[in-house]
């Protein structure tokens, strides 16, 4: 993937407010590339220098609502960060009618080119 591609993907992240959520498949499909979930998740996983701390990957899930499993503490830090931001789980998921951004009636994130 692009460098390019990878700034997309961070406007987009930027773009969902504090307490919503999005999945990869969603930012992917926003962005023109409906199969690209998984590059979503790889450009996320490469924020590095000032992108780390400006582009709130937090909250972007797995499908469903869950965490997407990984090495490390990641998993721990998005589940502290979205609580801290209001968003609730149960059973280990997120209810995405409540806290999703693009389900239902809630304000759908805006992709300019």
């Amino acid at each position: 993937m692009s460098e390019a591609f990878f700034t997309r993907v961070y406007a987009a992240v930027r773009r969902i407010p504090r307490g919503r959520v999005a999945t990869y498949g969603q930012i992917a499909v926003l962005l023109g590339v409906p199969r690209g979930a998984r590059a979503v998740g790889w450009a996320l996983r490469a924020l590095r220098g000032r992108n780390a701390t400006t582009v709130p990957w937090q909250r972007v899930v797995g499908a469903g609502g869950r965490i997407s499993l990984r090495n490390g503490s990641g998993p721990f830090v998005q589940r502290k960060r979205l609580e801290a931001e209001g968003v609730r789980f149960v059973g280990g998921r997120i209810d995405m009618a409540r806290y999703g951004m693009l389900s239902g009636r809630r304000r759908q994130i805006r992709h300019r080119r």
